[in-house]
């Protein structure tokens, strides 16, 4: 299972503003599916003091900028980007506790959370284990696993405006829904969550930890020698076609996905949702190849499969405009 990583709280010397900047940063370095071409300034941020400061000072200068935390769930162009990128991640867990109720910096790894709260003994957040990315991520696509969501325990977010202002919300704000929540749609940026937990047992949640990662790593490529984004589709809504919310890669697999391929990207053969960036790929490809994963589901199922990794910069065939991703 692993120790967990030494965790800071959010006082003392986290306040410092220690941000580093690397210009004409390749942005392959810095998404899972490595993959993605330069930009002009790549700004890291670790804490929430340094997020705020950098967006605060971005916007008073009028100066674009595109935000990503783990880049698990990001295509970046070939081409690269022609504005300054945020990159919101903490290799340390930034994590208080308060009796049944944790705030953490949305710059922590989701799985360090998970992880701490199994060694709390807190109940609510163990189903997030393994899911790569950060907090940040996490609750901009309501992520979750077998059921569960992270807008179900979410109590409070910190979150900066378009304007770089400050302002605590509730729940109700976020409107969440399957993978999604309204943050999509905006250019807010979530700085720190709190979630509202329930006592547990730390031997029983460690125990359902490791079946979880068990039951991952079956079907699950391992990122450092399969580089991917995870599973590239929403699971299919309750219709006609399905009763139930059933999973894309069913309906991929029955219409003869796995055998689809772009270039160097092909289908994981474990898993009909999830593409593998093969040694000659690029992104291009993979934006190409889920063209052909949606197109074989929609002749076979009249089905339109919705996506949940999402696409930054210029692909041929598309007028995707940049947007605030994670």
């Amino acid at each position: 299972m692993g120790s967990r990583p030494t965790t800071k709280t959010f006082g003392g010397d986290i306040s410092i503003i220690k941000m580093n900047t690397k210009p004409n940063a390749l942005l392959s370095q810095y998404t899972t599916f490595q993959l993605g071409g330069p930009c002009p300034l790549l700004i890291e941020c670790t804490t929430p003091d340094e997020l705020i400061q950098t967006v605060q000072k971005l916007k008073k200068e009028n100066t674009p900028f595109l935000l990503i935390g783990g880049g698990s769930n990001l295509v970046v162009s070939d081409h690269g980007l022609d504005t300054t990128v945020i990159r919101y991640i903490s290799s340390t867990p930034l994590i208080e506790r308060n009796d049944n109720a944790v705030t953490v910096s949305a710059s922590t790894i989701l799985d360090d959370l998970a992880l701490f709260c199994v060694d709390e003994g807190l109940e609510g957040l163990n189903y997030t284990t393994g899911i790569p990315g950060t907090v940040g991520g996490a609750v901009v696509g309501n992520a979750g696993a077998w059921g569960k969501q992270v807008g179900d325990v979410l109590k409070s977010a910190l979150i900066l405006d378009d304007h770089g202002k400050t302002k605590t919300v509730g729940p109700d704000y976020f409107a969440f829904t399957y993978r999604h929540s309204h943050l999509k749609e905006t250019n807010e940026i979530i700085v720190s969550v709190t979630f509202a937990l329930t006592p547990g047992d730390p031997i029983a949640l460690a125990q359902e930890r490791a079946e979880i990662l068990r039951k991952r790593a079956e079907k699950h490529p391992n990122l450092s020698t399969h580089p991917c984004a995870g599973s590239f589709f929403r699971n299919v809504e309750p219709t006609s076609k399905a009763g139930k919310r059933q999973a894309s890669g069913w309906f991929l697999e029955e219409a003869g996905g796995k055998n689809l391929k772009a270039g160097g990207a092909y289908i994981f053969e474990k898993h009909a949702n999830i593409i593998i960036k093969g040694p000659d790929a690029k992104a291009q490809d993979v934006y190409d190849l889920h063209l052909k994963m949606i197109d074989v589901v929609k002749r076979k199922f009249d089905l339109q499969l919705v996506r949940e990794v999402r696409f930054a910069g210029k692909f041929d065939n598309t007028q995707a405009n940049q947007e605030s991703f994670w």
